[in-house]
């Protein structure tokens, strides 16, 4: 509490009136610019004092105060830990900023500060004491009223955010337990908790959908459109008028039509086939017709800032917050058979070797003739004499068709060695009241990688149009591995005797090769998991590097303007060309645009850094802004559907408390190994504890903990039975006991690992003792879940490079701090482009 009974101007504003005058100040000037009365002085001085001997100010002989000098600070955002510390992320990609949990009591999660160094930690990480706080980022917080020992208090939901509010007032009409937002009306100090007021009451924390209510606002993600955006969708028509044919070409005579999963509500696309002679030769005529929503969505109107703000539809199980208005998104732009829809249409003639021989992009007017699901069109394909035919006579020749194109399709796939892991994808199923009912693998079929393949074409030649007629906009890129990465994956392939060519810049068609040859393996799972982790993430960016995984030298997401921005604005660079213009976003607000780019990414930048290469400056261009942003809000998203799949998890199994599964062992750390279920597709951690009493040696390069004294080994993908412990609804956690362990010491693969390997030493003990193994276990060295972070690795490559499986996504990053994800995607089915 503060001493005085009188208020003293804060640190912020005696810092903000230094900063903002030139000259040096003394006491008095400082004073009179703050409005400080005769008897509030003393107090001021003594804050001065305490300033100068943090390092904030320094006064020279004759009692004039500057700031002090800012070439030793440091300048980033606050990444909180839920035990209490946290970490500065410098704004320059130098080294995190250790900060223990005295300057944690200062902020909240996401505050732009400066700091300055102040030594190491016992850890030998550079330790920091916060100067300065520039910037606050929370002004809600969401979380359970609690009351305690009569004091009413919030519990973040947020478990970054360890600090308690304290409510300021009366509770009024919420009740303990509830679920409430609070707007902060002070922030936190180093003396004080953050203050705030209940200005929503979100309800009971069991009620149906809470948990997406929580995950939306914990996040950050825009969920209630503007009244502005509203009102403009209010005035769209409901279906399309004369002017809008104007200067489209007409195919409402061609029977395309859309294909997509059964719980699809928005059609982004339609497609259409038919052969032709290319020459002599046999060729298709493939049409991928595409909502036009830049027709209806015009730049910086109001469905646009709203579209921009979000940048992706966030999908949920049983709920979407979509990009733009149900009226566009389910309806006017949506292409729903039998009616008329404006479409933009890439137009493309493919020879029967699956090369693109030419295309052209054109506004259209179509009427879809069908609303195909992928099990019915796999139906189809798979007997066109059977009753999913005879319903649709008509269109089968034009699906035969479009099989046909995507058979010559996938053999262009193959021939430039584009990368296609096998995944098993699942799905939530929930009841009537919001909760899981099952967790069911998604069978993906020959209709899903149909669509794949029309959708990657148009999307090659999207980018291919923008590049041809060099138009800036914003690429898919993906990276190829990092050195890092590769030394990594080449160790661990060396040990089971396998080979990763390429040399320091392998190619896709390496890892396909790789991948053909492992194919059959019993270790085929646990080697696909490897290869994985090698990738790196793809994003969006005006810098053309090509797609890694998918084996292109350009490629542009085009085909989803509905639900993703970053396609609105190829639409829209696309029509510029087509007009002989050039399209640039402006009037853009900068300062609303994400600029957080992925954990991945920034240890990269420190990595090169450390490396001495140079990074080549260039002024940031409207273009980079905007990949930036939509990249980070594409993360924004995937966080916040994984944090309510990992809720409902929890929520899920917690009635199975003592109950036994079959599980895969889908990580392994030094702290303990992450198991699937297998049969409901949950993980859970089972921690080196409970593997017995045993020494446990952690083997990095292998992937396994090994029991010294009896031989007991836990490696990825083995089979172990387990029992559900205990579960942490809060914070998002399962753990898991050991029932019937893993074959002791069965070799990784007995095909050519030589003795040699097989026996040699493995890595660093992890546990002597169960103090040792406490130690051991103390998250203090990451500021993300383990489940976060492996996500987050995996992004870009899940929806680029066919990933997804359970299997090949569950591998061990080595992060101390768990969170209940699993694999299950609990979302309606999205078309994988």
């Amino acid at each position: 509490m503060n001493k005085h009974l009188y208020p003293i101007p804060s640190r912020e504003e005696i810092l903000g009136v230094l900063r903002t005058n030139k000259a040096k100040l003394t006491a008095n000037d400082i004073a009179e610019k703050l409005g400080v009365k005769p008897e509030e002085f003393d107090g001021m001085t003594r804050r001065l004092n305490a300033m100068e001997r943090d390092g904030q100010i320094k006064p020279d002989r004759s009692g004039h105060y500057t700031l002090a000098n800012q070439e030793n600070f440091i300048s980033g955002k606050v990444n909180s830990h839920r035990d209490g510390y946290g970490f500065l992320i410098p704004d320059d990609g130098s080294d995190d900023l250790y900060l223990p949990e005295r300057e944690m009591q200062k902020v909240l999660h996401g505050d732009k500060v400066t700091a300055r160094v102040v030594g190491t930690d016992r850890r030998g990480r550079l330790e920091g004491s916060i100067i300065e706080i520039l910037e606050r980022a929370n002004t809600h917080v969401i979380g359970r009223l609690l009351n305690e020992n009569g004091v009413w208090v919030i519990a973040p939901e947020d478990n970054r955010f360890s600090q308690d509010i304290l409510l300021a007032g009366s509770p009024g009409k919420a009740k303990a337990g509830q679920v409430v937002s609070v707007q902060l009306t002070e922030q936190p100090t180093r003396y004080a908790q953050a203050v705030g007021k209940i200005v929503e009451i979100l309800g009971d924390i069991d009620d149906p959908g809470m948990e997406i209510e929580i995950a939306v606002r914990k996040f950050g993600v825009p969920h209630v459109f503007s009244e502005a955006a509203q009102k403009a969708a209010a005035k769209l028509p409901s279906e399309i008028r004369p002017k809008d044919l104007e200067d489209r070409v007409d195919l409402r005579d061609i029977p395309l039509v859309t294909i997509d999963g059964e719980d699809a509500r928005d059609f982004d696309d339609a497609v259409y086939c038919e052969p032709v002679k290319i020459g002599r030769s046999k060729g298709y005529r493939l049409l991928v017709a595409i909502a036009d929503v830049s027709h209806y969505v015009a730049p910086n109107d109001a469905l646009d800032q709203d579209a921009l703000l979000r940048s992706t539809s966030v999908y949920f199980p049983r709920r979407v917050i979509p990009m733009l208005p149900e009226k566009l998104s389910n309806g006017l732009c949506s292409l729903n058979p039998d009616v008329d829809r404006l479409t933009l249409v890439c137009d493309m003639v493919i020879t029967q070797d699956g090369v693109v021989n030419a295309y052209q992009f054109y506004p259209a007017v179509i009427h879809s003739a069908a609303r195909f699901t992928y099990t019915e069109v796999a139906a189809v394909l798979g007997n066109t004499k059977g009753p999913e035919a005879a319903k649709r006579l008509p269109l089968v020749p034009h699906l035969l068709h479009l099989y046909e194109v995507f058979q010559a399709l996938l053999k262009a796939r193959h021939v430039r060695g584009a990368i296609d892991f096998e995944t098993t994808e699942t799905y939530i199923v929930c009841n009537a009241a919001g909760k899981i009912e099952k967790i069911i693998p998604r069978t993906r079929n020959d209709a899903h990688k149909l669509i794949e393949e029309c959708m990657l074409a148009a999307n090659v030649c999207a980018a291919n149009l923008l590049e041809t007629y060099k138009h800036p906009g914003t690429y898919r890129i993906h990276a190829g591995p990092t050195k890092e990465k590769l030394t990594q994956v080449r160790n661990f392939l060396k040990q089971v005797g396998l080979f990763l060519g390429g040399g320091d810049s392998p190619s896709a068609s390496d890892y396909a090769t790789l991948m053909e040859r492992i194919k059959g393996r019993p270790d085929s799972p646990l080697l696909q998991t490897m290869l994985l982790r090698s990738m790196q993430q793809a994003v969006y960016s005006p810098d053309n590097i090509g797609h890694f995984g998918l084996s292109y030298e350009a490629y542009a997401h085009f085909t989803s303007p509905i639900r993703r921005y970053p396609d609105l604005l190829t639409h829209r660079a696309i029509k510029a060309i087509l007009q002989g213009k050039v399209y640039e976003p402006k009037g853009i607000d900068l300062s609303l645009l994400n600029t957080s780019i992925s954990n991945s990414a920034r240890k990269q930048l420190i990595a090169d850094k450390a490396a001495g290469k140079k990074k080549i400056e260039k002024d940031p261009t409207i273009w980079d802004s905007l990949g930036t942003h939509c990249s980070a809000n594409e993360r924004r998203a995937d966080e916040a559907s994984r944090d309510v799949e990992a809720w409902l998890k929890c929520y899920f199994i917690k009635n199975k408390l003592g109950e036994e599964f079959i599980g895969t062992i889908s990580g392994v750390t030094q702290f303990g190994i992450f198991v699937q279920l297998d049969d409901i597709y949950i993980e859970g951690l089972v921690h080196i504890t409970e593997l017995g009493a045993d020494y446990f040696q952690f083997d990095e390069a292998r992937h396994e903990l090994r029991g010294e004294r009896t031989g007991k080994r836990y490696q990825l993908t083995d089979k172990v039975k387990v029992q559900v412990s205990r579960v942490d609804l809060d914070a998002r956690k399962i753990d898991l006991s050991i029932v019937q362990p893993a074959g002791a010491g069965a070799p990784l693969w007995s095909g050519s690992t030589s003795e040699k390997v097989k026996k040699q030493t493995p890595g660093t003990p992890v546990n002597k003792s169960a103090k040792a193994v406490k130690n051991a276990s103390q998250p203090d060295a990451v500021r993300k879940s383990f489940a976060s972070e492996r996500q987050e690795k995996y992004k870009g490559t899940s929806s680029d490079v066919r990933v997804g499986s359970a299997k090949q996504k569950g591998a061990a990053s080595g992060k101390k701090t768990v969170s209940a994800t699993g694999k299950a995607t609990g979302k309606p089915a999205k078309k994988r482009r």
